[in-house]
């Protein structure tokens, strides 16, 4: 039995995003890993720590590897990180003495951490696109329907007359924030995890620095010193992923509002009732909704995250695990079903009801 919403064989299709599900996979996993254990060794030698030639093997051995899924499960179970194993098999791929210098003077949390930002940057970026293309489709629709009025509601209850391009405006620039978050966010919160055993990259000696800005320009990650402890800005991520969804939620929640009344809005597609055939259910206003309501839930645990004891937590670091990824995927079905029910708005406002035609098609 799959568990995991996101990924069920059938509710993926409506709360699945296979591009974001792609990056969070554990083969970009372990695709990303495996980048990092070439780019520290090419380091490494170019800063005279390994013999050149073994970091020639391993960048040689990390792309033809493919590793022993099984054993990696297994082994997981039995030291609670994924690396051991990795590195295990990836030694045995690579052989002879260049097998010693693989994985030099660094820890599972440096792989680990660092193969989870370079996903989440891609996953940023994304969001970015994805957020842009609905601001787009926004302002198409206030050009088109902006002057028409719409009635206005405060707690629930008919107000005074407000035109389309006032809710318009209430949908489209908590999103421009939004992605103003993620521009921001980008240049200072991908970062390397870079620090050894216990956070001083001991083995390194004074090339520890040097190794580090190599490596997080090799990855394309912002170069900082460990942060193994300090898990603010995955938080920081996770409230700009909760902030998108309350705001696509609320988007959700206004059309699903409109669709009710019946007399504001036309909307192409909609679900099927299997006992109401005239029905055409707001589905993708609903989930929007119940998207946000999940990530605003999580959202609590990640803070809990933050509490890490001493150098490492591996409690606080498993929450994490439990939680971010699905996060993510949330996240990505709500961007996704955003665009989605933006384009299938064909006309809002006064006229929606009289059937006036879409002014696209004039």
């Amino acid at each position: 039995m799959i568990v995991s919403a996101f990924e069920h064989p059938f509710l993926s299709g409506l709360l699945g995003d296979e591009e974001v599900t792609k990056l969070m996979s554990p083969q970009a996993e372990i695709d990303a890993m495996l980048a990092f254990e070439a780019a520290l060794a090419k380091a490494q030698a170019d800063e005279g720590l390994i013999p050149a030639e073994a970091a020639d093997q391993i960048v040689n051995s990390v792309t033809s590897f493919t590793p022993d899924i099984e054993a990696l499960r297994e082994a997981t179970g039995r030291d609670g990180v994924v690396v051991p194993d990795l590195v295990r098999q990836l030694r045995t791929a690579v052989g002879g003495g260049a097998a010693l210098h693989l994985h030099f003077g660094v820890t599972s949390q440096d792989v680990i951490d660092t193969a989870l930002m370079l996903r989440l940057k891609t996953v940023s970026s994304l969001l970015q696109r994805r957020l842009a293309q609905l601001e787009s489709r926004l302002a198409e629709l206030d050009r088109l329907f902006g002057s028409r009025r719409l009635m206005g509601y405060t707690r629930m209850q008919a107000a005074i007359p407000v035109t389309v391009s006032d809710r318009i405006r209430a949908w489209q620039e908590p999103l421009a924030r939004h992605r103003q978050r993620l521009e921001a966010f980008e240049r200072h919160g991908f970062v390397l995890q870079f620090g050894g055993a216990a956070g001083t990259l001991d083995k390194l000696g004074d090339k520890a620095a040097s190794v580090r800005a190599a490596l997080a320009w090799a990855l394309d990650l912002s170069d900082a010193p460990q942060w193994q402890s300090q898990r603010d800005r995955l938080a920081e991520f996770a409230g700009i992923l909760s902030l998108i969804t309350g705001s696509l939620g609320k988007f959700g929640q206004d059309i699903a509002l409109l669709a009710q009344a019946g007399s504001e809005i036309k909307l192409a597609g909609g679900g099927g009732s299997s006992a109401m055939a005239h029905k055409q259910n707001p589905v993708a206003a609903e989930v929007l909704v119940a998207l946000a309501r999940y990530n605003a839930v999580q959202l609590s645990g990640m803070q809990q995250a933050v509490v890490h004891e001493q150098e490492r937590s591996g409690a606080a670091w498993t929450l994490e695990w439990l939680i971010l990824p699905p996060m993510v995927q949330a996240t990505g079905a709500s961007s996704r079903l955003g665009v989605e029910l933006a384009a299938n708005i064909i006309s809002l406002g006064e006229d929606a009801a009289r059937g006036t035609d879409d002014p696209r098609n004039t």
